[in-house]
């Protein structure tokens, strides 16, 4: 079975204690605090490997940690880093928080490594808080904590052309002429249960990549049969086949099947009706010439609102060609770049929003300090050096109430703000 979600829980690792020792040498019996800093804790890493196209490994092995860093050790040594854990998944992986359902990240175009969780940062030794008044600290830093959260794996095929229909209308047949896939064809119904994917080559060395997306029934949307996962993969295309059986050989009405087909689409996301789409009236040849004229009552249902019908033959080629110069002459006017679903959900949030407590204080005029659980883990996640680290350092000042609670307190411009060894100056 072709897999194509998962469900795994990731942890980032802990940061390394900081280590509490003195300095004990010949002829220095009462030497000074020299305890190392803890390592950093690991991150979770996901990576894009080219040669991965399901999600499988995922449903064997469902939990991922990285390593803690090292406490540190004595005469100042640091604590030896925890190693980042790198999970491999198909290019076209969007993951997301579980509980909300939010994208976290989308591992497409030139998305091809992401830090999903950063490691806890290491904690600091007793050397750094040795003051005039505390000359013997028998205290260091513990070592932040590493995240952790469920996350579920989505794979959703990159294609620019995504072929849809009832199941055995020639969807198949069609991809395996006009490409390189080769996809198993057989007359019964959900034969493909998993998008085959091929590249579409034209003279003139124009190509595009089309997706036989799985059979759609109707109800699709509610999920019955295996809707969610295959309507899932039309999300990314840019252009829509609507593929029929025009002679109607299973007795189906073509042009109630395309209006059927639209309607799943539209309540599964309604933005997939805005994209430009194509009817491939197929089976052609097993028309009767003396019957009525299906292609032309196809045209007329739907010509009149700019959907353009082809009539075709996916086992004879006949009109084939017609149909994918006018695709690729819908995607010659739109953006080459893949669909790329953007960034809902930061775990870092979490961070900012913890209810872990904080303390403001002004220690004297111009001087304020903000200190607490909630300050330490903040400043353990985050860079403050980067420009996104601090960023999301202001960001998190503003959200948590503090900047709120230093005016309160009676800060003003030009003040300075201490946090753990760390001085800001206070502007608005």
């Amino acid at each position: 079975m072709f897999a194509d979600s998962a469900k795994i829980f990731i942890k980032s690792g802990k940061g390394g204690d900081g280590h509490v020792s003195f300095r004990r040498e010949l002829y220095v019996p009462n030497g000074g605090p020299d305890g190392g800093d803890g390592g950093r804790g690991g991150d979770i890493i996901f990576e894009v490997d080219k040669g991965l196209n399901t999600l499988t490994d995922f449903r064997h092995v469902r939990k991922y940690a990285a390593t803690n860093g090292e406490e540190g050790g004595k005469r100042r040594c640091h604590g030896k880093d925890g190693q980042d854990l790198i999970i491999r998944v198909p290019e076209g992986t969007v993951i997301k928080d579980f509980e909300t359902g939010k994208v976290i990240a989308d591992m497409s175009g030139e998305h091809t490594r992401e830090i999903i969780l950063k490691g806890g940062r290491g904690g600091n030794g007793n050397m750094h808080y040795a003051t005039a008044t505390m000359q013997v600290p028998k205290y260091a830093q513990p070592g932040q904590d590493g995240q952790e959260l469920w996350v579920l794996l989505e794979l959703k095929v990159i294609a620019d052309v995504g072929l849809v229909g009832f199941p055995n209308v020639g969807k198949s047949t069609l991809l395996s002429r006009v490409s390189n896939a080769r996809p198993k064809i057989a007359n019964y119904h959900f034969t493909t249960i998993n998008p085959n994917l091929g590249v579409v080559d034209l003279d003139g060395h124009a190509s595009f990549v089309m997706a036989d997306i799985p059979g759609l029934i109707e109800g699709a949307s509610e999920g019955i049969g295996l809707g969610h996962a295959f309507l899932k993969h039309i999300e990314r295309t840019k252009v829509l086949i609507h593929m029929v059986d025009a002679a109607s050989t299973e007795g189906r009405d073509p042009v109630e099947d395309i209006k059927a087909i639209n309607t799943e689409l539209e309540k599964y996301n309604p933005e997939l009706l805005k994209r430009p789409q194509v009817i491939a009236a197929n089976k052609i040849d097993a028309i009767y010439a003396d019957g009525d004229d299906p292609v032309g009552r196809i045209r007329d249902a739907f010509e009149k609102d700019g959907i353009k019908v082809f009539a075709i033959s996916a086992v004879s080629g006949q009109g084939v060609k017609e149909l994918l110069y006018h695709v690729y002459s819908l995607l010659k006017d739109m953006d080459d770049a893949p669909v790329i679903f953007e960034r809902e959900f930061d775990p870092a949030d979490l961070i900012v929003n913890t209810t872990l407590p904080y303390t403001v204080e002004k220690i004297e005029d111009g001087l304020y300090s903000v200190e607490g659980p909630r300050i330490e883990k903040m400043l353990g996640y985050t860079n403050i050096d980067s420009e996104k680290g601090f960023e999301f350092f202001q960001n998190f000042l503003k959200t948590s109430g503090i900047l709120e609670d230093l005016e309160k307190a009676g800060i003003e411009e030009g003040d300075t703000v201490k946090m753990y060894g760390l001085e800001f100056d206070y502007y608005k």
